[in-house]
């Protein structure tokens, strides 16, 4: 496998681990690729971390050795109760390796790395132009009741959001962040239950990497089930694009993924993400109503 000079530049950020708790001394750097069959020393003369990951990575390229070094960072065991964190640096690489036709897939605990047929970029056209101040000043008049879910879950998710609102008002703009998320997921479980047909046959649903087959509901991530509700035009591309937002922001339940990124949440941010899951709301119980 080959990477293109951008996808290397991003793998050396991700291997350096520069403000993150993953940050990686020269030593460490010495290691990490010793491990891989290089024979360097760390001492006298060793030239900066990004100049030496860049020059090691530049050397391997092409080989299997690179391979081998994409599946070493981002190894399960090394992300130990923080995996969406891991995914989320598996996402953000795999925008690069995009352009290398390639693409990085946590099979549960294990890391592969799959040929794509094309590349695939989205025009200017096709992306939602909405700014994050007209997005907070829509209305929605749809509630939960409106999607139809089992009646037990529909309540549990009513009183998160409550709950959720009453925090922000409160300034605890985290744990409201924490638990729209929960809600999100929650509501868009709910819709592929409904709709299991649909959302089995989608290009988008997640497969296993041995038999090819869907993964069942409890297994998709969040990000599948927005990718998947976005294709089968249950939500438009202002919700797709928002949700990932929120889905981004949700992942900071995890202290050290915060600290890593220095994220604190104010009330703007917790206002955005629970306009997001009104809209998510919205446009499901629109799509619902259709369907009647």
């Amino acid at each position: 496998m080959f990477l293109c000079e951008k996808s290397i530049e991003k793998l050396r950020i991700i291997i350096n681990g520069d403000d993150t708790t993953d940050y990686k001394s020269g030593p460490n750097l010495v290691s990490f690729f010793n491990k891989l069959g290089f024979d360097d020393c760390y001492g006298p003369g060793f030239p900066s971390r990004w100049i030496f990951t860049e020059y090691k990575l530049n050397e391997i390229n092409g080989t299997k050795k690179l391979e081998n070094c994409i599946k070493a960072i981002f190894a399960v065991n090394n992300y130990i109760g923080r995996i969406d964190y891991l995914d989320s640096l598996i996402f953000e690489f795999n925008q690069y390796l995009a352009f290398d036709k390639l693409k990085v897939v946590r099979d549960n605990e294990k890391i592969l790395i799959e040929k794509l047929d094309r590349i695939i970029i989205s025009s200017d056209k096709e992306q939602s132009n909405i700014s994050e101040k007209e997005f907070l000043q829509l209305e929605f008049d749809k509630s939960l009741d409106d999607i139809g879910l089992n009646y037990n879950i529909t309540e549990i998710l009513k009183t998160r959001m409550v709950e959720a609102e009453s925090n922000i008002k409160v300034g605890c703009s985290l744990s409201a962040i924490i638990l729209i998320g929960s809600i999100a997921e929650g509501v868009l479980l709910g819709v592929a239950t409904k709709y299991p047909r649909i959302f089995n046959m989608a290009n988008s649903a997640p497969t296993n990497r041995n038999d090819g087959k869907v993964k069942p509901f409890n297994a998709w991530t969040l990000n599948d089930f927005i990718e998947t509700a976005y294709e089968l035009n249950i939500i438009h591309e202002d919700v797709k694009k928002f949700s990932h937002v929120l889905r981004e922001f949700r992942n900071y339940i995890h202290p050290y993924q915060q600290l890593c990124s220095s994220f604190y949440p104010d009330e703007n941010t917790a206002l955005i993400c629970l306009q997001v899951m009104k809209a998510l709301i919205a446009q499901i119980s629109e799509y619902v109503k259709r369907e009647i």
